[in-house]
């Protein structure tokens, strides 16, 4: 368990502002001085890997947040080809999309990133997005669109656990669009270990799934 009061060393002052409607400014300082207990990195791992903790199983990941270049771009991506609605805009610099209802499963901002090119090939960052869809005729239906729309795909795959299709967004941020299979045939070994794979994904018999719905992506 950690402590009250114990402080992980920080590399450098971090600070996250949102800019414009909300005057938000986190600061954490380089400091450990008297406020707090200081500990290596090492102590720190030998304290979670002693530690039994299990996230609870409603745990999930809510939303993802991307630096964009240019919205408007985005957004003819994200709503006009994947569908997703905009549930909020933060003038010309931010915006919130989801699917359902939620107030939002990803989210677009230039603040930091206007204009700015795509991040360089061998860096650290995001490598992609996932977007689960509830069918393999859903899917299909959002492949359509993306052939329709004409993005060049980086690749399909079948995982054993998942059907998965892999294209980049406008600023070259990977996307994954994917769908589950049944958790009861999800590939495992004799001890009952997941074993996922990666095989060749037949796009043409996935594409006969899809529903003759729409006359192609809108707001292109």
């Amino acid at each position: 368990m950690f402590r009250r009061g114990l402080i992980l060393p920080q590399p450098a002052p971090y600070c996250f502002c949102m800019r414009r409607q909300w005057e938000l400014e986190i600061r954490i300082a380089d400091s450990f001085g008297s406020e707090g207990e200081r500990i290596t990195m090492t102590e720190h791992k030998e304290l979670v890997s002693g530690d039994n903790y299990t996230a609870d199983p409603q745990v999930r990941i809510g939303h993802v947040h991307l630096k964009v270049a240019n919205l408007e771009r985005s957004l003819r991506f994200y709503a006009g080809v994947l569908g997703l609605e905009v549930t909020m805009k933060m003038g010309d610099s931010a915006a919130f999309l989801s699917a359902g209802g939620y107030h939002h499963h990803i989210a677009l901002n230039t603040w930091e990133s206007l204009g700015g090119p795509p991040p360089a090939p061998g860096t650290t960052g995001l490598y992609h997005t996932a977007i689960v869809y509830p069918t393999r005729a859903v899917l299909a239906g959002a492949l359509r669109r993306v052939i329709e729309a004409k993005i060049p795909l980086a690749g399909a795959a079948d995982h054993g656990v998942s059907e998965s299709i892999y294209l980049n967004d406008p600023d070259q941020n990977g996307v994954e669009l994917y769908c589950d299979r049944p958790r009861e045939q999800w590939p495992r070994s004799a001890d009952g270990s997941l074993q996922m794979y990666t095989r060749r994904l037949d796009l043409h018999e996935l594409l006969k799934e899809a529903p003759e719905v729409g006359s192609g992506p809108k707001d292109l």
